[in-house]
């Protein structure tokens, strides 16, 4: 898993990249220096979050956010519950498949269909 200050790193970068831009122009643009905004694409500094949306905003990207609650609760059920409940389900089946597949005939034998 990659951790906060990685895909901030990386999101710059995109947003940099995507944008035509050199660390130079991007730094000119959004009033920082162009040391800074390499430690911010290696990962070695992380930028405050006004800081973040300005450099974002500075390779020309709208920046919107959207609020959506947690669900923690669906149908009456909590969601540790239904996890729980679906981990007992599982422990009915087989631990391991048998060595001989059996499945079901259909139809007449090809000897028979063709004779």
């Amino acid at each position: 898993m990659t951790s906060s200050a990685e895909q901030i790193a990386k999101q710059l970068t995109s947003a940099r990249k995507n944008a035509g831009l050199s660390l130079r122009q991007l730094a000119q643009r959004a009033g920082t220096s162009h040391a800074t905004l390499l430690a911010y694409e290696k990962g070695k500094k992380v930028p405050g979050t006004l800081t973040f949306l300005r450099i974002l905003e500075a390779c020309g990207n709208e920046v919107e956010f959207r609020l959506k609650p947690r669900v923690r609760e669906q149908d009456g059920i909590l969601r540790g519950d239904e996890l729980e409940a679906v981990l007992n389900l599982a422990e009915q089946f087989p631990h391991r498949a048998s060595r001989h597949l059996e499945m079901p005939r259909f139809g007449k034998p090809l000897r028979e269909a063709n004779g």
